[in-house]
């Protein structure tokens, strides 16, 4: 694999790291980079190319352990729990309440997102369907959120922005954008949904990855790994880099930038290349 595959596979791992965890979609991000320009299913071929836009995010997720590993050391009963009471946490069981929705869906639906999502098509309704709904949640979401940090959060709230979660299962409409705008729709302040939806990222995120690399590992060959190794390391990089820059404005900027950038892209795709 010569340098020009592993300079694609750094610019699809910079896509991923910088678009993950901001709600624009990641994964039509990297569809759209990857359909008009890279065309890794050239030299990967299409199941394989599908399975690393996959497996890269384990990179982000990397980055998302880093940065919040003391509120995972603390779910997990390996923190300092001399800090709060229990009652004042984000408890693992609510993480996990949030999960189960879209988890028993990506199972069972995970063959035919495969095969018929990952489209140029699919995305742009992804992201213009999916900016509708952040500004909707954006104009009638609380102005003064009762719940201000992710450890006022309750089951009730964690299994409705899991169920909103499920939408993300189309690429293009984004996972934190799908549960961002709907903990904020909920009661919650934008950093504590946006906390809540990279912790939940994880587990979800995590699973999938290794789910598509069991499926899929007969696609794999010695000659892919270099892009593999590179995609993941630029994803991780660019996702320490994104979270962080992400969490300290969110609660400033609100949703409405992300969604107007969002109908703006689907626009100009459209037009360039239908």
């Amino acid at each position: 694999m010569d340098f020009l595959m592993i300079l694609k596979a750094i610019i699809l791992g910079m896509v991923e790291g910088l678009t993950e965890f901001a709600p624009v979609s990641s994964t039509g991000h990297m569809i759209i980079v990857d359909d008009m320009w890279l065309k890794s299913q050239e030299f990967l071929g299409k199941y394989t190319a599908n399975t690393f836009k996959i497996v890269i995010q384990l990179g982000s997720i990397l980055a998302v352990v880093i940065i919040f590993k003391a509120r995972f050391l603390e779910m997990l009963g390996f923190g300092n729990r001399h800090e709060k009471k229990p009652e004042q946490r984000l408890k693992l069981t609510q993480v996990l309440v949030g999960l189960i929705p879209a988890g028993v869906l990506g199972v069972l639906f995970d063959d035919y997102i495969d095969e018929h999502l990952f489209s140029l098509n699919t995305v742009l309704i992804g992201l213009v369907i999916g900016a509708i709904f952040m500004l909707i949640a954006d104009f009638f979401g609380s102005k003064t959120p009762k719940t201000e940090t992710v450890d006022q959060i309750t089951y009730k709230q964690a299994i409705t922005v899991g169920l909103f979660q499920c939408l993300s299962l189309w690429p293009g409409f984004s996972r934190s954008g799908s549960t961002i705008s709907a903990g904020v729709l909920f009661g919650m302040s934008h950093r504590a949904a946006a906390d809540f939806t990279f912790i939940m990222a994880v587990p979800i995120m995590a699973g999938a990855s290794f789910l598509s690399l069991l499926k899929n590992w007969q696609y794999f060959t010695v000659e892919s790994l270099p892009f593999f190794i590179a995609g993941f390391a630029a994803a991780f990089v660019f996702a320490m880099i994104s979270i962080r820059f992400f969490l300290k404005l969110i609660n400033k900027i609100k949703l409405v930038p992300f969604a107007i950038y969002r109908i703006v892209l689907a626009l100009a795709i459209y037009v360039l290349y239908f």
